[in-house]
């Protein structure tokens, strides 16, 4: 390119206040100057203007625009600039808690001591609905409820809210303590296991165990605390939980949760596991009707009784990882005592029981265990019912049976007849033959 190449200027102009307009009639009172700055259109198309320290004098929305040979440009879009830490935080807080299942409803609450016209709530990372919400009220409270739901994965996060004036919108308060909504019910439930058992004794070393088939890197262990909702989920990357040294405070019923790393969605909670504390009474009694030898199909009742008032008994079988079977005593005048009906008996009854005794305001708080009962289950009764004597259709199946072996045998018989008069006949009339050969 030859000859001079003349250099243009731009004028770029920051507007608050006076470039705003109608939009902002509030805050119009509060009229600033425009900022404006010349830069060289060849070193730069970029111009920074600086605010310095910030205040609430300096919140609003501003705008940008150019101004060059051959006029003014247009306005930029607005760019709100917002304020934080005028005025002390609120509280954040979620109904009934931040652990909530996919496809459930909660609410947020952001509460403060005085009261205010407007709170904001946002959430961080991403543009996952809802990433701002504000609610004005025509006169102050000192709490508002930001309903969320159903909810879905995408609402997973941490959320923090704010509060302002309605005179100044602009000026917020410090945000308030972080909280962190978890999503459950994205994948597939794991399971949850107790070693030694989900019976123990204090002193005992428990581990509870999460099982999942789905990958998980992140596990979550979440304990029942009567009615009141979870109130959060700490993950960790091993699915062993060491519960240490067993105490009553570790009775009560758990579930476990499976995620991804660095995520607010877990999976189902699993199945739920009870956490007994056995050795807190004295032991019952535990005996079979009509006795501990039983034949394949008959009927036994296994009788366990307490010598002192207690209005719960459980029934566990050794080597089973399905939970105690357990009866509610509805008469509790005495003998306290339960009756576990089993009909009729397999194979898979036989094993060894004990059984425990507990009360009801406190379940998860049992009795030392019973003497130990040994269940057999005859192996001759293990006979199919077709097979058996005593049934009238295997009587009348084995005489069946036995005229059609008479028959068969009766058949050869004749066979063996025939045959014989036919060699005998044979051997004759050789003979002649050899005599006339000789004669």
């Amino acid at each position: 390119m030859g000859g001079n190449v003349r250099t243009q200027t731009l004028t770029a102009l920051l507007c608050l206040g006076l470039c705003r307009g109608p939009w902002d009639q509030v805050q119009a009172k509060r009229v600033s100057e425009p900022t404006s700055m010349e830069i060289s259109q060849e070193s730069s198309d970029k111009a920074s203007l600086s605010l310095g320290f910030m205040s609430p004098h300096n919140a609003g929305r501003y705008q940008c625009q150019y101004h060059s040979r051959n006029g003014w440009s247009q306005r930029s879009d607005l760019l709100p600039l917002v304020v934080t830490g005028v005025y002390n935080p609120p509280s954040l807080s979620a109904i009934p808690g931040p652990v909530v299942a996919s496809g459930g409803n909660v609410s947020l609450s952001c509460s403060s001591p005085h009261p205010w016209q407007t709170f904001r709530l946002l959430k961080e990372g991403g543009a996952d609905a809802p990433r701002h919400l504000e609610l004005k009220f025509p006169r102050e409270k000192r709490q508002a409820l930001f309903p969320v739901g159903p909810v879905s994965t995408s609402h997973g996060g941490t959320y923090r809210c704010y509060v302002s004036p309605a005179s100044y919108s602009y000026a917020w308060s410090l945000p308030s303590d972080p909280l962190h909504l978890q999503v459950t019910g994205a994948y597939r439930e794991p399971t949850l296991s107790a070693q030694p058992g989900s019976l123990v004794q204090p002193g005992d070393n428990l581990t509870l165990q999460c099982h999942s088939e789905a990958g998980f890197d992140t596990f979550a262990l979440m304990k029942d605390e009567g009615l009141t909702p979870p109130v959060r989920l700490d993950g960790q990357p091993s699915p062993n939980f060491p519960l240490g040294l067993v105490s009553i405070t570790h009775r009560g019923r758990y579930r476990c949760y499976g995620g991804h790393n660095l995520s607010s969605t877990w999976s189902a909670p699993s199945v739920p596991l009870d956490i007994f504390i056995t050795g807190l009474y004295r032991k019952p009694s535990l005996l079979a009707q009509p006795g501990p030898s039983v034949s394949w199909g008959e009927n036994v009742t296994l009788q366990c009784r307490s010598e002192i008032w207690l209005d719960t008994f459980y029934l566990s079988k050794e080597g089973l990882p399905a939970p105690p079977q357990h009866i509610h005593l509805q008469d509790t005048t005495a003998p306290y005592q339960v009756n576990f009906n089993m009909s009729p008996v397999t194979s898979d009854h036989e094993g060894t029981y004990r059984c425990y005794a507990s009360s009801s305001t406190s379940p998860y708080l049992l009795s030392h265990s019973s003497d130990p009962l040994e269940l057999l289950v005859s192996a001759a009764d293990t006979i199919l019912p077709s097979q058996n004597k005593s049934d009238p259709n295997s009587d009348s199946h084995s005489k069946d049976y036995t005229v059609e072996n008479l028959i068969r045998m009766g058949m050869a018989g004749l066979i063996l007849v025939v045959l014989g008069i036919l060699l005998f006949r044979d051997h004759s009339s050789q003979r002649r033959i050899q005599d006339e050969a000789r004669r």
